[in-house]
């Protein structure tokens, strides 16, 4: 049975995934090793929820094992098909925004605010506008969620993530200008229901 050091080099990951596409079961575990905390964050960016993160990364990895023969490496890596992978799979999970904007709607309002409770406002503000991005990526296409996502919050080239979807360059930059459109405009409609919520609370 082979054994691998410690991937921590493109070209030690080059090996050990070479390996894993043989059925090396150790190998694959050093490629779980080498990106399993970046990919994690990455989920728990998406979901905003611990146990939904440690679900999708544990999918995103068995579709890594079980699609191997036909995954694409960008530059030595798997890592890029990891972060589209989950990003998809995220997407299949996110909810409770309703919720959030339920809360929102019933808040009572003072003309005094308590520094406590500014800071429960405050908090509240950044879930709803988390819940909101979320729920506006929900409404593109997987392949521009994560063109968008994975140049702005990964730091990929359009050309990587191009790659990684398997289209290229040029469709990249043209799918990226009309992804940032569409999610502009979900975004300004979220914001608008958002407004309607509380005028009706206040109104109350």
């Amino acid at each position: 049975m082979r054994t691998f050091p410690v991937v921590g080099s493109p070209k030690e990951e080059s090996a050990a995934w070479a390996a894993s596409l043989e059925n090396d079961g150790n190998a694959f575990a050093e490629v779980f090793d080498l990106h399993r905390d970046r990919v994690y964050h990455h989920a728990l960016r998406m979901t905003a929820n611990v146990h939904d993160a440690e679900d999708v990364v544990a999918a995103a990895f068995f579709e890594l094992w079980r699609l191997r023969k036909s995954v694409r490496v960008v530059d030595g890596s798997v890592l890029p098909w990891l972060l589209v992978t989950t990003t998809n799979l995220s997407r299949n999970l996110t909810r409770g925004i309703r919720r959030y904007r339920a809360l929102i709607a019933s808040l009572p309002r003072a003309i005094e605010v308590r520094s406590s409770e500014d800071a429960a406002l405050e908090k509240i503000e950044e879930l709803r506008l988390a819940a909101n991005l979320r729920e506006a990526m929900s409404t593109l296409a997987p392949a521009d969620a994560a063109l968008i996502i994975l140049t702005t919050f990964e730091h990929y080239s359009l050309a990587e993530v191009g790659a990684a979807l398997g289209i290229s360059d040029g469709a990249s930059r043209t799918r990226l200008h009309r992804a940032r459109t569409r999610l502009g405009v979900a975004l300004e409609s979220l914001e608008q229901v958002d407004g309607d919520f509380m005028t009706k609370g206040r109104n109350r």
